[in-house]
């Protein structure tokens, strides 16, 4: 008997720190989701963005976080489970309430519209695609693959490419009564994962669909105005249901964007003893975009010798999983008093690349299996001046692989490694392997190492 109560304890002790275990590992996994996530769709406004706006309430930490949407992509075979897909996997629970009245709908009419992501950390990227609800789906029901027309109405291959902070797609939109939810996702090229967005629309229905733009910024003016900077302010536009943000214009082309409650940008990277002229217009939620308020003109200052290094660039980290031979890194960008140019990033003490000053990732490659390799960046600008170090990252490749080269025509098991374009992929489904099925292009059926 006393053995057997001995026994019991054991078991009982076992899976008490087996329950910590894995609380511990969600907690990193949640925080590691939260820590380096990048971008939202702003026009029309996502329910995550509304939420930081406060048009939405009781929303929970996305206020602070409407760009850390983060899940794994390939929607809809893999990414986040149904039921989760507003809040991208659990991450922000409350974003997954669903009824017909919980959500501020933003008003929609179908054909052509601007979708418009404010990208905080930009990176490659893969694609852009844009789901709708089905005509039929129940809105009092939490959103699930079924909920959508699983065919994108719209999707960009954008071909591994970098896109700028703000970033438009020009759409059209289907035809649709009634409340419909929008699914934007965003597939990032160098990692695992995509951005989910939700955007609760109305079509008509009791809500007349808002075509109603905001009145233009008045009295848009300039101070500070340095060799390379200049600060523009000006008052508040009105609209009759509410400025979501402003976009700031030097000459035809968008410089950068603030939200609703901001009147003032101070535009960077000016080139010295240079003539510009500047613009603002306002956005409300619906996407409608005002007038242009006045324009002003102004020169910048004659440059003096620049003597000032750029700032450290920030948050230096691993993403993804190691490979035998190679680490991915990111960090976000570092600023200067003219402009940062490029970056370096160290092995150690060694130079492995020099990168320009839009690039903010970095796969470290030809690295030997089963090491540990510390890494940092630094930041350059113009006149040479080079940052302090970022913070420095550690990361051990793993072992080396047993992985044979995929093919055409091969029967796969369940944990099966396969080499294909210098990655290694893991079997997640049995099955014959056919050409078009490349590990690359079936995440269903490969998830990369």
């Amino acid at each position: 008997m006393t053995e057997a109560r001995y026994t019991r304890s054991l078991y009982l002790k076992a899976l008490g720190s087996l329950g910590v275990f894995l609380f511990a590992c969600i907690c990193m996994f949640v925080l590691t989701e939260k820590a380096f996530a990048h971008g939202y769709v702003e026009s029309p406004g996502s329910r995550a963005y509304l939420c930081k706006l406060g048009q939405n309430s009781d929303c929970g930490a996305v206020v602070y976080e409407p760009q850390s949407l983060e899940a794994p992509k390939g929607f809809p075979a893999a990414g986040p489970a149904d039921g989760k897909i507003a809040s991208a996997g659990g991450i922000f629970p409350k974003l997954d309430e669903q009824s017909s009245s919980r959500w501020t709908k933003v008003n929609m009419t179908a054909g052509q519209k601007t979708f418009t992501w404010t990208l905080t950390a930009p990176h490659a990227t893969s694609s852009w695609k844009y789901y709708i609800t089905k005509p039929d789906w129940n809105p009092n029901a939490p959103l699930t693959r079924d909920s959508f027309d699983l065919t994108p109405f719209h999707s960009v291959n954008y071909g591994g490419v970098q896109p700028p902070y703000t970033y438009t797609d020009t759409l059209n939109v289907p035809a649709r009564t009634g409340y419909h939810v929008i699914l934007a996702v965003w597939e990032i090229a160098d990692t695992a994962n995509a951005f989910y967005n939700v955007i609760d629309v109305n079509f008509g229905g009791s809500n007349p669909v808002d075509n109603q733009a905001p009145t233009a910024p008045g009295s848009l003016s300039y101070s500070n105005v340095t060799s390379t900077t200049a600060t523009l302010s000006w008052s508040a536009s009105t609209d009759n249901v509410g400025v979501t943000g402003y976009r700031i214009y030097r000459g035809t082309t968008q410089i950068g964007s603030v939200s609703g409650a901001v009147l003032s940008y101070t535009a960077t990277g000016l080139s010295p003893a240079t003539a510009y002229t500047f613009q603002v217009k306002a956005i409300d939620a619906a996407g409608n975009l005002s007038a242009g308020s006045n324009t002003v003109s102004l020169t910048t200052g004659t440059a003096a010798p620049d003597t000032q290094a750029p700032s450290a660039p920030g948050n230096l980290h691993v993403m993804g999983t190691p490979t035998a031979s190679s680490v991915q890194l990111m960090w976000n960008a570092a600023t200067d008093n003219v402009g940062v140019i490029g970056y370096k990033v160290y092995r150690g003490a060694n130079l492995v690349a020099t990168l320009s000053g839009a690039t903010t990732s970095y796969t470290v490659t030809g690295l030997s299996a089963n090491t540990t390799y510390s890494f940092t960046v630094k930041a350059i600008d113009a006149a040479g001046n080079e940052s302090a170090a970022s913070n420095s990252v550690s990361a051990t490749t793993a072992s080396a692989s047993s992985a044979q080269p995929w093919a055409a025509g091969v029967a796969y098991e369940v944990g099966d490694l396969v080499s294909y374009n210098g990655s290694t992929y893991e079997c997640r489904q049995a099955h014959t392997s056919l050409t078009g099925w490349e590990p690359n292009v079936v995440p269903a059926l490969w998830l990369l190492k």
